[in-house]
């Protein structure tokens, strides 16, 4: 296929838009009307809504950017990874989430000696039967906090592939389902490089989104004292009001039929081209900067957690601001940089501003 903007005419102008986005769209036809949402089901999804977030506010403090991760990973059935210093509140944001759900919630430490049978489990001989008997690890709980996943050895890590993934485990050639839902939520400190493993990039794909866990802002962190001597946040004070794991399913049934008009599409596959292809959208100086672009996951990304944020706005559709919102928490674990941007100080959300300006909205 001829690159449209080959000619000398065209190439002091900007670029037209990319072929994704040059294909006539589809008209859009409407679903079934049993394919979307009911008004009933998106009221009741806004009350289970409205008591997550209700009993989320009542331990944290701030961290509103951080809640609505969680939540749309929840909802879109995906894992999330956290990166921030320590001390950040990280645990605490996802044990109150498990504590809402009146889920099961599993903290698993990660150590350069932890194995990979320490997450998923094993086999033990029981002598009073003379047979061996499968003991389940922690991964098998609903939600899963990976505590500086980094820290882990490549084959520990590994062994969250399959599930992560295929949300199942395999212990002496049986298979084991894991509970529905499943959540992981793992969780990475930049700044100490000491004893940890770099993650590899299939597992950095395996993530539905990633967040950077700011700093608090001054009234927020007096905020905290003042919970910190009411006793609001001590480890054994439990939600008064929580959800079902039905209610989570609801969540989840709901949000896969957001209705995603064509349009909406053709510009997620758009921008998932422009990573792969940079050099005619955001110029040669900067497209040097991209090793790899972004896989069809972060297209599949785009797709189910617009849906999920779009459900957390009380909308029955998704809106291209629900896909410009998502860019950084899609998007900056999969257009991975060179080692030049390293050195040269340029960041990944820098390079992604510049690539959805440069595809047309719809």
């Amino acid at each position: 296929m001829t690159e449209p903007y080959a000619s000398d005419q065209q190439s002091s102008q900007a670029p037209p838009p990319p072929p994704a986005a040059q294909r006539p769209v589809a008209p859009a036809t409407p679903a079934p009307a049993n394919g979307t949402p009911s008004s009933a089901e998106m009221a009741r999804a806004g009350e289970v809504l409205s008591i997550v977030s209700d009993a989320y506010s009542a331990k944290m403090v701030g961290q509103e950017r951080l809640r609505t991760s969680l939540l749309v990973s929840l909802i879109a059935g995906g894992h999330i990874l956290l990166e921030s210093v320590p001390g950040l509140a990280k645990t605490t944001a996802a044990s109150t989430l498990a504590d809402t759900v009146k889920a099961q919630f599993k903290r698993i430490q990660c150590t350069p000696d932890l194995l990979p049978s320490d997450i998923t489990g094993n086999q033990i001989y029981d002598a009073a039967t003379g047979s061996f008997r499968t003991v389940l690890g922690p991964v098998h709980a609903n939600f899963v906090l990976l505590d500086e996943i980094n820290r882990s050895s490549a084959k520990t890590q590994s062994a969250m592939l399959e599930a992560m993934q295929e949300h199942q485990t395999t212990i002496g050639g049986e298979v084991h389902h894991l509970p529905k839902p499943f959540l992981v939520i793992a969780t990475q400190n930049p700044i100490e490089q000491e004893g940890t493993y770099e993650l590899p990039e299939a597992q950095m794909d395996r993530f539905l989104l990633k967040e950077i866990v700011e700093y608090p802002s001054p009234a927020e962190e007096f905020e905290i004292l003042g919970r910190i001597d009411s006793g609001v946040l001590d480890p054994d004070r439990h939600v008064t009001s929580a959800i079902t794991l039905d209610d989570v399913r609801l969540l989840q049934d709901v949000a896969s039929r957001i209705y995603v008009d064509p349009a909406i599409r053709n510009y997620i596959v758009s921008i998932a081209y422009v990573t792969r292809n940079p050099a005619p959208y955001i110029g040669e100086d900067r497209a040097r900067f991209i090793k790899y672009g972004a896989s069809p996951r972060a297209s599949i990304a785009f797709l189910q957690a617009s849906r999920a944020l779009a459900l957390l706005k009380g909308r029955a559709h998704v809106l291209p601001e629900d896909i410009r919102e998502l860019r950084h928490l899609v998007l900056r674990h999969r257009v991975l940089l060179t080692f030049e941007a390293d050195a040269e100080g340029v960041r990944s959300e820098e390079i992604i501003d510049q690539i959805f300006a440069s595809v047309p909205t719809p």
